[in-house]
């Protein structure tokens, strides 16, 4: 009888010790499945955050509330909202303050889940901008994952205690401000010149040429592109098939256009001129506020109209320069970074651009490493640590 009691006992307790151990390995696995989402979908936001104004931009227009809010207001929501989801990310994959950051992840993704269950019935965006332009989804995509993410966060909320922590309390606070910080220049850094990374069909290296001549059962992307002169005559073949350089000054609107580089964009169109370059001006305002850009700065070269969301989609500054050759882009500029006057002082320079140009990659990998090492260096000291403290502890 004591035996089989006891076999029982101890049946009881591997039982238990079992289901423990599932719980802490789901619970694990939820915790870094979110974590993961949340850093890829904040820090692809957070390096195109004018991509994210406009995507919020057209949330609010489709509730028709579009227009109220300035957009200087609307930019720091989408920094504020990549930088809140790559926070949150960082802290649960670190699992840090476990309680209250796997509560929030929970009310983060109830929100998102209506929003994108309204995606989903109403279809009044056609792609919710989860991740930027680096992967698209449809809106049932989106609601899908979030359900998934949903359920996990629930999951994670409810054993929060189960996540393997990285870090003791004395050092977390050093991964919470620093996490913020990085993402905050990250996003800064793009505001100021451009994304660190370019998911669109119209970055640097991109032959727009082949893109919008695609033969049935080619896979290259299509791209919806049409320039027009004054006249409203369609010359985008004219435009993308011209064999020598072409500078195109691409403003959505002119009316909002930093005006103040008005000399540096007279400077480059004198130094084509100068060098038998093309240059033009592309946007997508009206004759009035181009005889007011014209009056302002004395801009002599022509205007060209296209879509201002195509424009957009080209360029994330208003104005900004692209150089294109033969139809493939060679370079891309904002405003805060046109070409001096030392670039100007001589032909274009291929292979100069292309390092310039190839050199983004290596700040995007280089940002991620000044992130990376220094919370792994901190997270190795910090186990190191307390590894010594248990052994000084036990002997």
């Amino acid at each position: 009888m004591l035996k089989s009691l006891r076999s029982s006992a101890y049946t009881v307790l591997v039982l238990v010790g079992a289901n423990r151990m599932i719980v802490n390995i789901l619970v694990n696995i939820c915790r870094f499945a979110i974590a993961i989402t949340f850093i890829v979908s904040g820090f692809v936001k957070a390096v195109d955050p004018v991509g994210t104004q406009y995507k919020i931009e057209d949330y609010l227009t489709a509730l028709s509330i579009g227009g109220i809010l300035p957009e200087s207001v609307v930019l720091c929501a989408s920094v504020v909202v990549s930088a809140i989801e790559f926070t949150l990310g960082v802290l649960l994959f670190f699992a840090i303050r476990r309680r209250l950051v796997s509560r929030l992840i929970v009310l983060f993704m109830v929100a998102m889940t209506i929003v994108t269950l309204w995606l989903w019935i109403a279809d009044p965006v056609n792609d919710c901008g989860c991740f930027g332009d680096a992967i698209k989804l449809t809106n049932g995509e989106s609601l899908l994952k979030n359900i998934i993410l949903l359920a996990m966060a629930v999951m994670v909320s409810i054993f929060p205690l189960n996540m393997l922590r990285f870090l003791g309390r004395s050092t977390q606070w050093i991964v919470i401000n620093y996490t913020a910080v990085f993402i905050l220049i990250v996003s800064g850094y793009s505001i100021y010149f451009l994304p660190l990374m370019d998911f669109r069909p119209y970055h640097v290296g991109a032959n727009i040429k082949e893109a919008i001549q695609i033969k049935e059962g080619e896979e290259l992307p299509r791209l919806d592109l049409s320039i027009m002169n004054l006249n409203l005559d369609d010359i985008t073949k004219d435009i993308v098939e011209y064999e020598g350089y072409t500078y195109m000054l691409i403003s959505t609107h002119l009316e909002k256009a930093d005006d103040s580089m008005f000399d540096n964009i007279n400077s480059i169109y004198d130094y084509a001129m100068r060098e038998g370059y093309r240059f033009t001006c592309i946007t997508a305002s009206g004759p009035n506020a181009i005889e007011s850009w014209i009056d302002l700065t004395g801009a002599e070269y022509p205007f060209l109209i296209a879509d201002d969301i195509v424009l957009k989609t080209i360029i994330r500054s208003n104005p900004g320069l692209v150089l294109m050759h033969d139809g493939k882009i060679l370079g891309k500029w904002s405003s805060n970074n046109f070409p001096d006057n030392e670039t100007l002082a001589k032909p274009i320079d291929r292979e100069q651009l292309h390092q310039e140009f190839k050199s983004k990659p290596h700040i995007v990998t280089s940002m991620l490493l000044w992130f990376i090492i220094p919370l792994a260096l901190l997270t190795l000291a910090d186990r190191t640590w307390a590894w010594t403290r248990w052994v000084r502890k036990k002997t």
